[in-house]
């Protein structure tokens, strides 16, 4: 039998978990958790609960933690509505800024200052708005679900607000003579190739690594984007879609990328029998891990700075900012560009790159001058 802590004896299906008294009951081979921090709670808790169940009144429990009903809403009303990464990404942002916090609130003792309490601890630690609106999709997402299954009489999350912060921290773009040093260091480079790719055409790492040469239309000079390329622990390497629908895009082929893509083909040797090989892969043929992407940008960066040419550090994300930064300069369309980078939005693209902008505000001006002669 179960004690509290000075040894008594727990009502049976009561238990000391922490500092918290839980109990369970099962009803139709299905268990149901409530939480409180007494055993009289608990035992009233249990006795609501055993009633509303075999009445029918309540579909679930109301008085399950928020553990117990975020993994009901994740894997009864999301997982299948949702892309395998995007799956993962709210179980890892969950399990680290959020269960920590609210995991073992009953949904029903949950309010607006709990929910506003963690948004502002968030921002205080540092967290950029994006990862805090992740944590807001979660708490506010689950609890929607959770009123409309008439367990909590309203959702306190819709009532907290985000932080005021900046939205995006700016985006970092190669200068003119930096981007000619890095090309410069990476021709000894293994993945040279791929670099050079990525600062042409500004896809995302993922969907580079997922390339095939079969996505390659030479006749029609497109390179078809289709899919992205995800790791994860106790799964390992898989293909996922893309970010978004309008990720899914097929980008003209200049006669450099072109002869970027057949000299990554003869690189390692493909032959006409394994057009599916990934295009760019290791040795082995095996998937590039983001890692090893890293690890060699940074070797690149170490040896351009020992050559006298200082670099910060240079991500996969900074040389599609590259791309786009030279795209705007070279005075490509904010629409044409949105759609070779798969933004969702033409407001991304310009919210992104709206820095770049006013440099050439003054001559575009220029451009209208006579009409007022």
């Amino acid at each position: 039998m179960a004690t509290d802590k000075r040894g008594r004896t727990l009502p049976k299906g009561v238990r000391l978990r922490g500092s918290v008294y839980e109990g369970r009951v099962t009803y139709k081979n299905r268990t149901y958790t409530v939480h409180g921090k007494t055993v009289s709670d608990v035992t009233k808790y249990l006795t609501d609960l055993r009633y509303n169940l075999s009445h029918g009144l309540k579909i679930e429990n109301e008085r399950s933690s928020f553990d117990d009903w975020f993994t009901t809403w994740l894997e009864d009303y999301k997982k299948h509505r949702i892309k395998v990464g995007t799956y993962e990404i709210y179980k890892n942002y969950y399990k680290s800024l959020v269960q920590p916090v609210l995991g073992k609130t009953p949904i029903s003792d949950i309010t607006v200052t709990d929910v506003q309490r963690l948004y502002n601890a968030l921002a205080d630690k540092g967290y950029s708005l994006s990862a805090i609106r992740i944590v807001s999709v979660l708490i506010s997402g689950s609890l929607a679900q959770a009123e409309r299954n008439l367990l909590i009489d309203r959702n306190p999350a819709k009532l907290a607000l985000l932080p005021r912060m900046s939205s995006c921290s700016k985006r970092t773009a190669l200068t003119r003579e930096q981007q000619t040093a890095f090309v410069l260091g990476a021709q000894n480079s293994y993945l040279k190739n791929f670099f050079a790719v990525m600062l042409r055409t500004g896809l995302r790492n993922g969907e580079l690594r997922a390339l095939r040469f079969s996505d390659i239309d030479f006749e029609e000079n497109v390179l078809h984007v289709r899919r992205t390329l995800k790791y994860i622990d106790g799964r390992g390497y898989f293909e996922d879609t893309p970010k978004t629908l309008s990720s899914i895009r097929d980008i003209p082929l200049t006669k450099e990328i072109s002869a970027l893509l057949l000299s990554q083909k003869a690189y390692w040797g493909f032959s006409a029998e394994r057009p599916n090989r990934y295009l760019f892969c290791t040795k082995e043929g095996k998937p590039l891990s983001r890692d090893r992407v890293q690890k060699e940008l940074d070797r690149i960066i170490d040896s351009v700075n020992e050559n006298g040419f200082p670099l910060g550090r240079i991500t996969p994300h900074v040389l599609r900012h590259t791309f786009a930064t030279r795209a705007i300069e070279a005075g490509m369309s904010p629409n044409v560009l949105k759609t070779i980078l798969g933004h969702s939005t033409l407001a991304m693209t310009m919210d992104l790159y709206s820095h770049v902008l006013p440099q050439y505000s003054s001559s575009e001006m220029e451009k209208i001058s006579s009409v007022f002669e």
